[in-house]
């Protein structure tokens, strides 16, 4: 447990916008703000962000978060970042951007990725060699494409940056990236926590391009001068080298012992599994990496759009009495009056290609069994539904290694929906368990680390003394034959879908 309480401050900064918050040392939450960014889509597969915006959203949420609170700059002990998995930054040797940042959802390193498999041996001799199968999303197939494609901007590149380091350096002027982000990248050796030179020589990425490997708990540096005028702290405020998001995630859901779990529901959807040694499950792109806690890995399955898809039918379906009530909480009325299984409905989550449980850029949504019996709340429904198949074929990939996870913890924004929560835990036969501040929790997980970097706690461990259960939810068995059905029916529907899209979303 924390001995002394202090105030932290963790920045949780995502796709559709950056969350700040304000915690003492036992993760009580004080004060929260959220700053909304742009993505740009420049060309069909391409996903770019400005990073200044990240920087600040940064900047203006601790600033926010300070006058909520009413905190003085100087009662803040530390501070944290917590930026998006499997980004590309790269910089110039003053830190520069050489081009615009390659974040997590785009795939246009198809073609790299195949190349890659094939001068490994095959995706059954990368599994082995690597734990993993690269598609065009991951990050080192994405540099191999700035090589290929735009040489002169590789030249000038001194660093290739995470989301991350790329705001530990804005913070303290040191290129450094923590060693959960360099995890996602492929690269790490998981023993030693330091980049490989076999699979760097392997992949073609030069080590030279990447910066130093850090503890996530390390203290880079204190605030510049600069970047505290910015932000409205003190200068001099330690930062930590931070963590991705996913990890902060797993540390503010508690989940953190061996065999813990937890699900987020955001914009995208990921599982995430606490393991002492590192295991892999490759076919499912299901990836161990180095978990904050230095004697832990973190297995981790990362599906592209979950709440993304909610978004998408509100944006495009919902009522102007809806969105006049609040959007979420309406759908989630409409939904809950159609009873489990969408009259037999199903919807397929993937907007925009997947990742894990399969590894297929080019796959597409759907509904499945329309009929004129169907209405708009039947569709609705299926939404919430679809997800959590593709949640339950990820917690039966890991089911297969051994990892029960049940009772699962839940965070996101969807972990606030008690109607989102229960289909969970009907679909996939687990408890679920929400925590309390679901929206934070990656944002409060970052400020929990600065706590075990400042020695307020004895293990990182002893953080899940301090996360708490908002409710938990039973499955309800009288539902579950009914969706084992709709969920065998959902994965038997997968390879004509993903033949249809390679076919219809191939590159012109």
């Amino acid at each position: 447990m924390a001995q002394d309480k202090k105030l932290l401050i963790g920045h949780d900064v995502g796709t559709g916008g950056t969350k700040s918050v304000l915690t003492d040392s036992s993760g009580r939450l004080i004060a929260s703000s959220f700053n909304p960014y742009e993505t740009s889509y420049p060309r069909p597969t391409w996903v770019e962000q400005d990073p200044l915006d990240w920087w600040r959203a940064a900047c203006t949420g601790t600033r926010d978060v300070l006058e909520k609170a009413g905190t003085p700059p100087e009662e803040v002990a530390g501070i944290g970042f917590a930026g998006q998995m499997c980004g590309v930054v790269p910089v110039d040797a003053s830190g520069k951007l050489t081009r615009m940042p390659i974040i997590w959802l785009d795939s246009r390193a198809d073609e790299q990725a195949r190349r890659m498999i094939r001068r490994f041996g095959g995706t059954r001799l990368m599994n082995l060699v690597a734990g993993a199968v690269p598609t065009g999303k991951d990050v080192v197939c994405e540099i191999n494409w700035v090589q290929e494609n735009e040489p002169e901007v590789y030249e000038k590149t001194s660093k290739f940056l995470d989301v991350t380091g790329y705001l530990v350096f804005k913070a303290t002027g040191k290129m450094v990236i923590d060693h959960t982000g360099a995890g996602g990248t492929g690269l790490l050796d998981g023993k030693k926590r330091q980049w490989s030179k076999f699979l760097a020589r392997l992949a073609r990425v030069s080590l030279d391009k990447l910066p130093d490997v850090k503890g996530c708990t390390e203290i880079v540096g204190g605030l510049t001068a600069d970047a505290a005028g910015e932000m409205g702290l003190a200068p001099g405020t330690p930062v930590i080298a931070g963590m991705a998001d996913i990890p902060a995630a797993a540390t503010g859901s508690g989940a953190l012992c061996e065999g813990d779990a937890h699900v987020y529901l955001g914009t995208s959807s990921w599982l995430c599994i606490s393991i002492e040694k590192p295991d892999n499950l490759g076919r499912y792109g299901i990836a161990a990496v180095a978990s904050p806690d230095p004697a832990m890995n973190i297995m981790i399955g990362e599906s592209e759009t979950a709440g993304l898809c909610l978004e998408w039918f509100a944006d495009n379906f919902a009522t102007p009495e809806e969105k006049a009530a609040g959007v979420f909480a309406s759908l989630d009325e409409a939904a809950a009056a159609i009873d489990p299984g969408s009259g037999r409905l199903i919807f397929f989550p993937w907007l925009f290609g997947e990742r894990s449980p399969v590894g297929d850029t080019t796959v597409r949504s759907s509904f499945a069994n329309l009929g004129l019996e169907h209405t708009r709340d039947h569709m609705l429904r299926s939404v919430y539904e679809g997800v959590a198949y593709n949640v339950r074929w990820l917690l039966d990939a890991a089911a297969s290694k051994g990892f029960a996870c049940d009772p699962l913890r839940a965070i996101g924004g969807g972990a606030k929906s008690d109607l989102w929560m229960q289909i969970m835990a009907d679909v996939t036969g687990r408890r679920i368990e929400p925590v309390e501040e679901p929206q934070e929790a990656g944002g409060i997980g970052c400020a929990l680390a600065v706590a075990v970097a400042l020695g307020l706690f004895k293990d990182y461990k002893d953080i899940k003394e301090v996360v708490n259960v908002r409710r938990a939810f039973e499955p309800r068995l009288q539902y579950f034959k009914m969706y084992d059905e709709l969920y065998d029916s959902f994965r038997a529907a997968y390879p004509a879908l993903s033949k249809m899209g390679k076919k219809l979303n191939k590159p012109h």
